[in-house]
């Protein structure tokens, strides 16, 4: 409702993965940069961690348009697939078989065996055409092993000089944990790239709000405050999904208010609606417990040294 009474072409905080929204922070500029350079350099295995809601579907989908037509893609969104499910979503983003040949079944009695090689023979047609291949999973870390044992094979598909199939694997902050499992070793082995996207600090909150408004049109039509960007910071904590959410429910308040300038008790107000505060008090409980307790190690630690140096002084022959 708010979109024709700022001037807006469209919601500038939809939570939608659209690219042409990524903001590119030095965090996300750098991510963006290396998967492109891994890309064109066949690197190999790369991984893109991120916590919950720092953009990393959005900068997928941004990767996916910048790359050239001499590059077959793969976008995998769905982590909670089989091996052969898997490999079937691989030959149908490939273009090597339909949605409707799908559909109709035409893969039901086929091997996994047979569809590894017929992924294998697809890559080596791209050779003479001078072509390669990209598969990205998102969600990764909810891979089950197998398919991530699958994935390590499918690393394996090679010549003598190069990798045929490049691999992203896009995830939260867990999958490094996951990769470094005793089960994951080799596939761990072969990762030759790996990048943590970081939350948005002060400076970048405020940029990233106003280059979202100027993409949906209406830069010049709302104002958010000095304050209010302070505490879109303070209560997100730099994560854009929270930005998203926090902004949209504040230029919604602008609107019912009939004001064009957003300002920071909106915003409170509009994380309070969102129950946003409980959970920044209940982090911040939580810090301050891990705090509480790293100084009472110290302390005691200091206390044994301490103990240790009296007695090795006290009986010392």
């Amino acid at each position: 409702m708010y979109e024709r009474y700022y001037g807006l072409a469209e919601k500038p905080f939809s939570l939608t993965p659209d690219p042409k929204y990524l903001y590119r922070s030095e965090s996300h500029a750098n991510a963006f940069d290396l998967l492109q350079y891994a890309i064109r350099r066949r690197e190999g295995f790369v991984v893109v961690t991120g916590d919950i809601g720092t953009g990393k579907t959005t900068l997928c989908r941004a990767l996916l348009e910048e790359i050239d037509r001499t590059t077959f893609t793969a976008l995998v969104l769905n982590p909670f697939l089989s091996e052969e499910d898997l490999l079937k979503r691989i030959l149908q983003d490939f273009g090597i078989v339909s949605r409707d040949e799908m559909k109709a079944g035409r893969l039901a009695s086929v091997t996994k065996q047979e569809l590894i090689d017929t992924i294998y023979d697809f890559l080596l047609s791209l050779i003479p055409l001078k072509a390669s291949a990209v598969l990205i999973i998102d969600e990764a870390q909810h891979l089950p092993l197998p398919v991530l044992e699958q994935i390590r094979i499918l690393s394996n598909l090679e010549t003598d000089k190069e990798k045929l199939l490049q691999i992203i694997l896009v995830g939260q902050l867990n999958l490094q944990t996951l990769l470094r499992s005793p089960q994951l070793r080799q596939l761990d082995q072969r990762v030759s790239i790996r990048y943590e996207l970081k939350p948005l600090d002060r400076d970048t909150v405020g940029a990233y709000v106003a280059h979202r408004l100027t993409i949906a049109g209406g830069s010049a039509a709302v104002t958010f405050t000095p304050k209010a960007i302070d505490e879109v910071h303070r209560l997100s904590s730099g994560i854009p999904r929270l930005i998203n959410l926090i902004c949209d429910r504040a230029l919604l308040a602008g609107y019912s208010l009939h004001t064009s300038r957003i300002t920071d008790e909106m915003i409170v107000h509009a994380a309070q609606s969102l129950d946003l505060v409980p959970r920044l008090r209940h982090r911040l409980k939580q810090r301050a417990s891990l705090a509480t307790a790293a100084a009472v190690v110290l302390l005691a630690s200091a206390f044994a040294v301490g103990a240790m140096t009296y007695l090795l002084t006290r009986f010392a022959p």
